[in-house]
Protein backbone atom coordinates (compact mmCIF):
# COMPACT_ATOMS: atom_id res chain seq x y z
CA UNK A 1 0.00 0.00 0.00
CA UNK A 2 1.78 3.06 -1.56
CA UNK A 3 1.63 6.08 0.96
CA UNK A 4 0.83 9.24 -0.90
CA UNK A 5 1.59 12.40 0.79
CA UNK A 6 0.11 15.92 -0.92
CA UNK A 7 1.26 18.73 0.42
CA UNK A 8 -0.72 21.86 -0.64
CA UNK A 9 -3.96 19.61 -1.17
CA UNK A 10 -6.24 22.69 -0.29
CA UNK A 11 -5.79 23.40 -4.25
CA UNK A 12 -9.16 21.74 -4.26
CA UNK A 13 -9.95 21.25 -8.22
CA UNK A 14 -6.23 20.24 -9.38
CA UNK A 15 -5.70 17.98 -6.10
CA UNK A 16 -9.08 16.06 -7.21
CA UNK A 17 -7.33 15.62 -10.75
CA UNK A 18 -4.26 14.23 -9.33
CA UNK A 19 -6.50 11.79 -6.91
CA UNK A 20 -8.64 11.00 -9.53
CA UNK A 21 -6.05 9.87 -11.74
CA UNK A 22 -4.28 7.90 -8.70
CA UNK A 23 -7.49 5.92 -7.63
CA UNK A 24 -8.80 5.44 -11.35
CA UNK A 25 -5.06 3.55 -11.79
CA UNK A 26 -5.47 -0.05 -10.50
CA UNK A 27 -1.63 -0.67 -9.28
CA UNK A 28 -2.75 2.59 -7.08
CA UNK A 29 -6.08 1.91 -6.23
CA UNK A 30 -5.03 0.42 -2.18
CA UNK A 31 -2.84 3.64 -1.76
CA UNK A 32 -2.92 5.35 1.93
CA UNK A 33 -3.52 9.42 0.50
CA UNK A 34 -2.70 11.81 2.94
CA UNK A 35 -3.58 15.57 2.67
CA UNK A 36 -2.17 18.42 4.18
CA UNK A 37 -2.73 22.22 3.75
CA UNK A 38 -2.62 25.35 6.11
CA UNK A 39 -6.29 25.28 7.00
CA UNK A 40 -8.82 22.18 7.40
CA UNK A 41 -12.37 23.53 5.60
CA UNK A 42 -10.82 22.61 2.26
CA UNK A 43 -9.33 19.62 3.11
CA UNK A 44 -12.41 18.44 4.97
CA UNK A 45 -14.23 18.99 1.33
CA UNK A 46 -11.61 17.16 -0.49
CA UNK A 47 -11.48 14.17 1.97
CA UNK A 48 -15.22 14.15 1.85
CA UNK A 49 -15.65 13.64 -2.03
CA UNK A 50 -12.62 11.46 -1.85
CA UNK A 51 -14.46 8.91 0.49
CA UNK A 52 -17.09 9.19 -1.62
CA UNK A 53 -15.26 7.62 -4.51
CA UNK A 54 -13.47 5.30 -2.61
CA UNK A 55 -17.39 3.62 -1.10
CA UNK A 56 -18.86 4.03 -4.76
CA UNK A 57 -16.04 2.17 -6.49
CA UNK A 58 -15.41 -0.18 -3.50
CA UNK A 59 -11.37 0.24 -3.67
CA UNK A 60 -9.20 -0.33 -0.51
CA UNK A 61 -7.51 2.86 -0.67
CA UNK A 62 -7.38 5.24 2.59
CA UNK A 63 -7.52 8.95 2.99
CA UNK A 64 -6.39 11.09 5.99
CA UNK A 65 -6.33 15.09 6.32
CA UNK A 66 -3.63 17.06 8.56
CA UNK A 67 -2.53 20.24 9.42
CA UNK A 68 0.90 19.19 10.01
CA UNK A 69 3.76 18.80 7.52
CA UNK A 70 5.89 16.27 8.87
CA UNK A 71 2.42 14.10 9.85
CA UNK A 72 1.78 13.82 6.19
CA UNK A 73 5.27 12.84 5.13
CA UNK A 74 6.46 10.53 8.12
CA UNK A 75 7.40 7.53 5.90
CA UNK A 76 5.76 8.33 2.59
CA UNK A 77 6.76 6.63 -0.35
CA UNK A 78 5.57 9.48 -2.66
CA UNK A 79 5.67 13.35 -1.64
CA UNK A 80 3.26 15.86 -4.13
CA UNK A 81 3.13 19.16 -3.79
CA UNK A 82 0.77 21.81 -5.23
CA UNK A 83 1.02 24.52 -2.43
CA UNK A 84 1.22 28.50 -3.33
CA UNK A 85 2.98 30.69 -0.72
CA UNK A 86 1.16 34.01 0.03
CA UNK A 87 -1.89 32.59 -2.35
CA UNK A 88 -3.87 35.08 -3.88
CA UNK A 89 -2.94 38.35 -0.99
CA UNK A 90 1.17 37.63 -2.62
CA UNK A 91 0.25 37.48 -6.16
CA UNK A 92 -1.64 40.65 -5.83
CA UNK A 93 1.67 42.54 -5.40
CA UNK A 94 3.07 40.19 -7.49
CA UNK A 95 1.11 41.87 -10.74
CA UNK A 96 0.13 45.31 -9.42
CA UNK A 97 3.58 46.47 -8.41
CA UNK A 98 5.25 45.57 -11.26
CA UNK A 99 2.59 46.89 -13.53
CA UNK A 100 2.31 50.19 -11.40
CA UNK A 101 6.03 50.61 -12.76
CA UNK A 102 5.26 49.80 -16.02
CA UNK A 103 5.92 45.85 -16.43
CA UNK A 104 2.96 44.39 -17.96
CA UNK A 105 2.80 40.95 -16.87
CA UNK A 106 -0.44 38.25 -18.13
CA UNK A 107 0.85 35.11 -15.75
CA UNK A 108 3.69 36.54 -13.92
CA UNK A 109 3.98 33.08 -12.21
CA UNK A 110 7.60 31.82 -13.94
CA UNK A 111 9.43 34.88 -14.84
CA UNK A 112 9.23 38.48 -14.67
CA UNK A 113 9.19 40.47 -11.21
CA UNK A 114 6.37 38.12 -10.34
CA UNK A 115 8.41 35.01 -11.19
CA UNK A 116 10.91 36.14 -9.19
CA UNK A 117 9.29 36.84 -6.13
CA UNK A 118 7.26 33.92 -6.20
CA UNK A 119 10.47 32.11 -6.11
CA UNK A 120 11.48 34.11 -3.27
CA UNK A 121 8.46 33.16 -1.17
CA UNK A 122 8.25 29.64 -2.18
CA UNK A 123 12.09 28.01 -2.66
CA UNK A 124 12.53 28.51 1.53
CA UNK A 125 9.53 26.38 2.08
CA UNK A 126 9.94 23.89 -0.65
CA UNK A 127 14.06 23.20 0.72
CA UNK A 128 12.11 22.66 4.17
CA UNK A 129 9.72 19.92 2.78
CA UNK A 130 12.93 18.10 1.57
CA UNK A 131 15.19 18.26 4.74
CA UNK A 132 11.93 17.01 6.58
CA UNK A 133 11.91 13.93 3.90
CA UNK A 134 15.10 13.49 4.12
CA UNK A 135 14.96 12.93 7.95
CA UNK A 136 10.86 11.48 7.44
CA UNK A 137 10.91 9.59 4.43
CA UNK A 138 14.48 9.21 2.82
CA UNK A 139 13.60 7.21 0.03
CA UNK A 140 10.62 8.96 -1.15
CA UNK A 141 10.36 10.57 -4.43
CA UNK A 142 9.33 14.27 -4.61
CA UNK A 143 6.52 15.49 -7.79
CA UNK A 144 6.45 18.83 -7.45
CA UNK A 145 3.93 20.97 -9.62
CA UNK A 146 5.15 24.06 -7.63
CA UNK A 147 5.66 27.27 -9.81
CA UNK A 148 8.10 29.02 -10.70
CA UNK A 149 8.71 25.13 -11.45
CA UNK A 150 12.89 26.00 -12.96
CA UNK A 151 13.68 27.78 -9.88
CA UNK A 152 12.03 25.20 -7.57
CA UNK A 153 13.55 22.51 -9.09
CA UNK A 154 16.55 23.85 -9.57
CA UNK A 155 16.77 24.91 -5.81
CA UNK A 156 15.55 21.25 -5.10
CA UNK A 157 18.62 19.96 -7.01
CA UNK A 158 21.12 21.34 -3.94
CA UNK A 159 20.02 19.41 -1.12
CA UNK A 160 21.39 16.04 -1.48
CA UNK A 161 19.84 12.87 -2.09
CA UNK A 162 16.32 13.83 -2.82
CA UNK A 163 14.78 12.00 -5.66
CA UNK A 164 12.37 15.17 -7.21
CA UNK A 165 11.12 15.88 -10.96
CA UNK A 166 9.26 18.79 -11.93
CA UNK A 167 6.22 18.53 -13.67
CA UNK A 168 4.11 20.71 -16.25
CA UNK A 169 1.52 19.71 -18.92
CA UNK A 170 2.65 22.05 -21.20
CA UNK A 171 4.06 19.61 -23.95
CA UNK A 172 0.78 17.40 -23.47
CA UNK A 173 -1.43 20.55 -24.17
CA UNK A 174 0.59 22.14 -27.17
CA UNK A 175 0.57 18.56 -28.77
CA UNK A 176 -3.21 18.71 -28.80
CA UNK A 177 -2.97 22.35 -30.65
CA UNK A 178 -0.41 20.94 -33.02
CA UNK A 179 -2.39 17.60 -33.56
CA UNK A 180 -5.86 20.16 -34.56
CA UNK A 181 -3.62 22.07 -37.06
CA UNK A 182 -2.45 19.05 -38.88
CA UNK A 183 -5.11 16.78 -38.40
CA UNK A 184 -3.00 14.11 -37.36
CA UNK A 185 -4.11 12.06 -34.24
CA UNK A 186 -1.93 13.19 -30.92
CA UNK A 187 -0.93 9.79 -30.37
CA UNK A 188 0.33 9.66 -33.67
CA UNK A 189 2.76 12.32 -33.72
CA UNK A 190 6.45 11.78 -32.37
CA UNK A 191 8.14 14.60 -30.92
CA UNK A 192 11.65 14.97 -28.97
CA UNK A 193 10.79 18.03 -26.51
CA UNK A 194 14.02 19.67 -24.47
CA UNK A 195 14.86 23.56 -23.09
CA UNK A 196 13.43 24.54 -19.40
CA UNK A 197 10.02 24.70 -18.27
CA UNK A 198 7.49 27.14 -19.65
CA UNK A 199 10.24 27.57 -22.41
CA UNK A 200 11.18 24.12 -23.48
CA UNK A 201 11.17 23.60 -27.97
CA UNK A 202 9.97 20.91 -30.57
CA UNK A 203 13.37 19.72 -31.55
CA UNK A 204 11.04 17.14 -34.09
CA UNK A 205 7.79 16.73 -35.16
CA UNK A 206 7.28 13.47 -37.06
CA UNK A 207 4.11 11.19 -37.89
CA UNK A 208 5.14 7.73 -39.25
CA UNK A 209 9.08 9.16 -40.06
CA UNK A 210 7.41 11.95 -42.23
CA UNK A 211 8.53 15.65 -41.19
CA UNK A 212 5.84 17.52 -40.12
CA UNK A 213 7.16 21.02 -39.56
CA UNK A 214 6.80 22.05 -43.21
CA UNK A 215 3.24 21.86 -43.28
CA UNK A 216 2.91 23.09 -39.23
CA UNK A 217 4.57 26.13 -40.49
CA UNK A 218 3.14 26.53 -43.82
CA UNK A 219 -0.32 26.35 -41.67
CA UNK A 220 1.18 29.13 -39.01
CA UNK A 221 1.43 31.66 -41.77
CA UNK A 222 -2.07 31.59 -42.62
CA UNK A 223 -4.32 34.22 -40.74
CA UNK A 224 -6.58 31.77 -39.06
CA UNK A 225 -4.36 30.00 -37.68
CA UNK A 226 -1.37 32.51 -36.74
CA UNK A 227 -4.10 34.42 -34.69
CA UNK A 228 -4.65 31.65 -31.91
CA UNK A 229 -0.91 32.11 -30.97
CA UNK A 230 0.85 35.20 -32.41
CA UNK A 231 3.67 34.77 -30.10
CA UNK A 232 4.86 31.67 -30.16
CA UNK A 233 4.14 31.35 -34.10
CA UNK A 234 6.53 34.61 -34.04
CA UNK A 235 9.57 33.33 -32.24
CA UNK A 236 8.84 30.20 -34.73
CA UNK A 237 8.92 32.15 -37.64
CA UNK A 238 12.15 33.77 -36.81
CA UNK A 239 13.82 31.17 -34.64
CA UNK A 240 12.94 27.94 -36.54
CA UNK A 241 11.13 26.05 -33.77
CA UNK A 242 7.35 25.90 -31.88
CA UNK A 243 7.83 26.01 -27.85
CA UNK A 244 5.72 24.75 -25.14
CA UNK A 245 4.09 27.28 -23.55
CA UNK A 246 1.39 30.11 -24.77
CA UNK A 247 1.29 32.99 -26.38
CA UNK A 248 0.34 34.98 -22.84
CA UNK A 249 3.66 33.12 -20.89
CA UNK A 250 6.27 33.42 -23.87
CA UNK A 251 5.17 36.96 -24.12
CA UNK A 252 6.31 37.38 -20.53
CA UNK A 253 9.46 35.80 -21.14
CA UNK A 254 11.38 37.78 -24.08
CA UNK A 255 11.68 41.43 -24.97
CA UNK A 256 9.41 41.82 -27.72
CA UNK A 257 6.13 41.79 -27.07
CA UNK A 258 4.86 43.48 -23.68
CA UNK A 259 7.06 46.36 -24.01
CA UNK A 260 5.03 49.06 -25.21
CA UNK A 261 1.27 49.27 -26.44
CA UNK A 262 2.33 48.72 -29.86
CA UNK A 263 3.66 45.57 -29.44
CA UNK A 264 0.85 44.65 -27.27
CA UNK A 265 -2.01 45.57 -29.75
CA UNK A 266 0.01 43.88 -32.32
CA UNK A 267 1.00 40.36 -30.44
CA UNK A 268 -1.04 40.35 -27.18
CA UNK A 269 -4.65 40.92 -28.17
CA UNK A 270 -6.28 37.72 -27.59
CA UNK A 271 -8.47 37.44 -24.13
CA UNK A 272 -6.68 35.46 -21.05
CA UNK A 273 -4.06 33.40 -21.88
CA UNK A 274 -3.47 34.86 -25.73
CA UNK A 275 -1.32 37.89 -23.83
CA UNK A 276 -4.48 39.75 -21.71
CA UNK A 277 -3.22 41.68 -19.22
CA UNK A 278 -3.06 40.37 -15.71
CA UNK A 279 -5.29 37.51 -17.30
CA UNK A 280 -4.00 34.85 -14.16
CA UNK A 281 -3.95 36.73 -11.45
CA UNK A 282 -7.73 38.26 -12.51
CA UNK A 283 -8.98 34.37 -13.23
CA UNK A 284 -7.24 33.08 -9.58
CA UNK A 285 -8.67 36.36 -7.42
CA UNK A 286 -12.28 36.30 -9.46
CA UNK A 287 -11.99 32.07 -7.83
CA UNK A 288 -10.56 33.28 -4.63
CA UNK A 289 -13.94 35.75 -4.31
CA UNK A 290 -16.44 34.11 -5.81
CA UNK A 291 -16.21 30.14 -4.98
CA UNK A 292 -13.92 30.19 -1.88
CA UNK A 293 -16.79 29.26 0.38
CA UNK A 294 -18.46 27.01 -2.59
CA UNK A 295 -18.18 23.08 -2.33
CA UNK A 296 -16.53 23.00 -6.36
CA UNK A 297 -16.70 18.92 -6.03
CA UNK A 298 -20.15 18.97 -4.83
CA UNK A 299 -21.63 16.62 -7.36
CA UNK A 300 -18.75 16.02 -9.09
CA UNK A 301 -18.65 12.96 -10.92
CA UNK A 302 -17.33 9.75 -8.69
CA UNK A 303 -16.74 7.92 -12.27
CA UNK A 304 -13.14 6.69 -12.59
CA UNK A 305 -13.40 5.42 -16.44
CA UNK A 306 -10.34 7.67 -17.46
CA UNK A 307 -7.17 9.50 -16.51
CA UNK A 308 -6.19 12.99 -17.10
CA UNK A 309 -3.32 14.39 -19.29
CA UNK A 310 -0.80 14.54 -15.91
CA UNK A 311 2.02 12.59 -15.63
CA UNK A 312 1.94 11.71 -11.89
CA UNK A 313 -0.51 8.94 -11.85
CA UNK A 314 1.87 7.26 -14.82
CA UNK A 315 4.93 8.12 -12.78
CA UNK A 316 3.81 6.13 -9.23
CA UNK A 317 2.30 3.24 -11.44
CA UNK A 318 5.50 2.91 -13.08
CA UNK A 319 7.49 2.92 -9.73
CA UNK A 320 5.02 0.32 -8.63
CA UNK A 321 5.11 -2.24 -11.20
CA UNK A 322 8.12 -1.91 -13.44
CA UNK A 323 5.73 -0.96 -15.97
CA UNK A 324 7.72 1.83 -18.62
CA UNK A 325 6.81 4.70 -19.23
CA UNK A 326 8.11 7.57 -21.50
CA UNK A 327 7.14 11.19 -20.56
CA UNK A 328 8.50 14.90 -20.03
CA UNK A 329 10.37 16.06 -17.20
CA UNK A 330 12.43 18.70 -15.50
CA UNK A 331 15.39 17.66 -13.56
CA UNK A 332 18.96 19.02 -12.69
CA UNK A 333 20.92 19.47 -15.49
CA UNK A 334 23.81 16.83 -14.74
CA UNK A 335 24.86 17.33 -19.12
CA UNK A 336 21.52 16.41 -19.96
CA UNK A 337 21.57 19.33 -22.49
CA UNK A 338 25.31 20.13 -22.65
CA UNK A 339 24.87 24.26 -23.92
CA UNK A 340 23.39 25.28 -20.75
CA UNK A 341 24.36 25.20 -17.27
CA UNK A 342 25.20 22.38 -15.14
CA UNK A 343 22.73 22.73 -12.07
CA UNK A 344 20.02 24.42 -13.79
CA UNK A 345 16.57 23.16 -14.12
CA UNK A 346 15.90 21.38 -17.71
CA UNK A 347 12.98 19.91 -19.18
CA UNK A 348 14.16 16.68 -21.17
CA UNK A 349 12.45 13.49 -22.16
CA UNK A 350 12.52 10.67 -19.44
CA UNK A 351 12.03 6.81 -18.91
CA UNK A 352 10.98 5.59 -15.42
CA UNK A 353 10.17 2.30 -14.11
CA UNK A 354 10.99 0.29 -10.96
CA UNK A 355 14.44 1.67 -10.53
CA UNK A 356 13.46 5.16 -11.31
CA UNK A 357 13.68 8.10 -12.93
CA UNK A 358 16.19 7.99 -16.12
CA UNK A 359 16.33 11.18 -18.10
CA UNK A 360 18.18 11.36 -21.56
CA UNK A 361 20.80 12.59 -22.87
CA UNK A 362 19.50 15.72 -25.38
CA UNK A 363 23.26 17.24 -25.84
CA UNK A 364 23.29 20.76 -27.30
CA UNK A 365 20.30 22.72 -28.39
CA UNK A 366 20.46 24.53 -31.35
CA UNK A 367 22.48 27.67 -30.27
CA UNK A 368 19.83 30.88 -30.79
CA UNK A 369 17.04 28.29 -28.59
CA UNK A 370 19.89 27.77 -26.22
CA UNK A 371 20.54 31.50 -26.10
CA UNK A 372 16.57 32.26 -25.53
CA UNK A 373 16.81 29.44 -22.90
CA UNK A 374 19.98 31.25 -21.43
CA UNK A 375 18.20 34.74 -20.85
CA UNK A 376 15.99 32.66 -18.77
CA UNK A 377 18.10 30.42 -17.13
CA UNK A 378 20.12 33.86 -15.84
CA UNK A 379 17.05 35.16 -13.83
CA UNK A 380 16.66 31.75 -12.26
CA UNK A 381 19.51 31.13 -10.90
CA UNK A 382 19.67 34.80 -9.64
CA UNK A 383 16.58 34.22 -7.98
CA UNK A 384 17.35 31.20 -6.41
CA UNK A 385 20.87 32.54 -4.91
CA UNK A 386 18.32 35.44 -3.58
CA UNK A 387 16.24 32.77 -2.09
CA UNK A 388 19.05 30.69 -0.75
CA UNK A 389 21.23 33.58 0.76
CA UNK A 390 18.07 36.33 1.63
CA UNK A 391 20.25 38.35 -0.38
CA UNK A 392 18.14 42.09 -1.44
CA UNK A 393 20.79 42.81 -4.06
CA UNK A 394 20.53 39.54 -5.90
CA UNK A 395 16.75 40.57 -5.73
CA UNK A 396 17.62 43.27 -7.86
CA UNK A 397 19.68 41.31 -9.99
CA UNK A 398 17.22 38.95 -10.89
CA UNK A 399 14.38 41.95 -11.14
CA UNK A 400 17.34 43.68 -13.39
CA UNK A 401 18.27 40.72 -15.89
CA UNK A 402 14.53 39.55 -16.62
CA UNK A 403 13.97 40.30 -20.31
CA UNK A 404 10.77 41.96 -20.30
CA UNK A 405 12.14 44.13 -17.49
CA UNK A 406 15.05 45.10 -19.06
CA UNK A 407 13.16 46.20 -22.09
CA UNK A 408 10.70 48.59 -19.87
CA UNK A 409 12.48 49.89 -16.98
CA UNK A 410 16.17 51.65 -16.01
CA UNK A 411 18.05 49.76 -13.53
CA UNK A 412 17.19 52.52 -11.00
CA UNK A 413 13.52 52.12 -11.83
CA UNK A 414 13.84 48.21 -11.96
CA UNK A 415 15.23 48.82 -8.28
CA UNK A 416 12.49 50.56 -6.86
CA UNK A 417 10.10 48.44 -8.11
CA UNK A 418 11.63 45.53 -6.36
CA UNK A 419 12.20 47.42 -3.39
CA UNK A 420 8.29 48.19 -2.92
CA UNK A 421 7.89 44.52 -3.56
CA UNK A 422 10.03 43.49 -0.77
CA UNK A 423 8.36 45.34 1.49
CA UNK A 424 4.92 44.79 0.09
CA UNK A 425 5.59 40.97 0.21
CA UNK A 426 7.57 40.88 3.75
CA UNK A 427 4.60 38.80 5.52
CA UNK A 428 5.55 35.79 2.61
CA UNK A 429 9.20 36.70 3.60
CA UNK A 430 10.29 35.51 6.55
CA UNK A 431 13.99 35.40 5.87
CA UNK A 432 14.38 39.03 4.57
CA UNK A 433 13.71 39.95 7.67
CA UNK A 434 15.63 43.18 8.87
CA UNK A 435 16.29 43.33 5.19
CA UNK A 436 16.24 46.14 2.62
CA UNK A 437 16.70 47.28 -0.99
CA UNK A 438 18.80 50.20 -0.57
CA UNK A 439 17.67 53.12 -2.87
CA UNK A 440 20.33 54.57 -5.42
CA UNK A 441 19.47 58.15 -5.74
CA UNK A 442 19.85 60.14 -8.99
CA UNK A 443 23.13 61.67 -9.75
CA UNK A 444 22.95 64.93 -11.16
CA UNK A 445 24.73 66.17 -13.55
CA UNK A 446 24.08 69.83 -14.40
CA UNK A 447 24.56 71.88 -17.62
CA UNK A 448 27.89 73.46 -16.89
CA UNK A 449 29.53 70.64 -14.90
CA UNK A 450 33.48 70.02 -15.72
CA UNK A 451 34.73 67.12 -16.56
CA UNK A 452 37.37 65.69 -14.17
CA UNK A 453 40.38 64.82 -16.20
CA UNK A 454 41.48 61.63 -15.60
CA UNK A 455 44.30 59.94 -18.17
CA UNK A 456 43.21 58.68 -21.48
CA UNK A 457 45.43 56.27 -23.39
CA UNK A 458 46.13 57.69 -27.08
CA UNK A 459 43.40 56.17 -29.00
CA UNK A 460 40.56 57.32 -26.39
CA UNK A 461 42.56 60.41 -26.35
CA UNK A 462 42.20 61.06 -29.89
CA UNK A 463 38.17 60.43 -30.02
CA UNK A 464 37.70 62.32 -26.86
CA UNK A 465 39.51 65.56 -29.20
CA UNK A 466 37.63 64.74 -31.90
CA UNK A 467 34.32 65.16 -29.59
CA UNK A 468 35.99 68.44 -28.49
CA UNK A 469 36.21 69.98 -31.92
CA UNK A 470 32.78 68.58 -33.04
CA UNK A 471 31.23 70.30 -29.98
CA UNK A 472 32.54 73.73 -30.45
CA UNK A 473 32.31 73.36 -35.06
CA UNK A 474 28.45 72.87 -33.61
CA UNK A 475 28.53 76.09 -31.45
Amino acid sequence: MPRIAMIGAGSIVFCKTLIMDILATPALQNSELVLMSRTMPKLERVKKFVDKVIKENDLNATVTVTLDRREALKDADYVITMLQIGGVDAFKHDYEIPMKHGVDQCVGDTLGPGGVFRALRTIPVMIDIANDMKELCPNAYLLNYVNPMAPVCWALGTVPGIKFIGLCHGVQTTLDLISGYLGVPKSEIDALVAGINHMAWFLTLEHKGKDLYPLFKERCEQPEYYINEKVRIEVMRHFGYFMTESTGHLSEYVPWFRKNKKALDLYCDEPAFGGATGAYYNWCKLIAEQLENEDLLEGESTSLDHRSVEFCSYILEAIETGKPFKLQGNVRNDGYITNLPNGCCVEVPLFVDRIGLQPTVVGDLPSQLAALNQSNVTVQGLAVEAALKSDPELVVAACAMDPLTSAVLTLKETRDMAAEMLEAERPWLPNFEGKRIEPRPVIETPPGTKHADVPLDPALAVVHRFGELADKASG
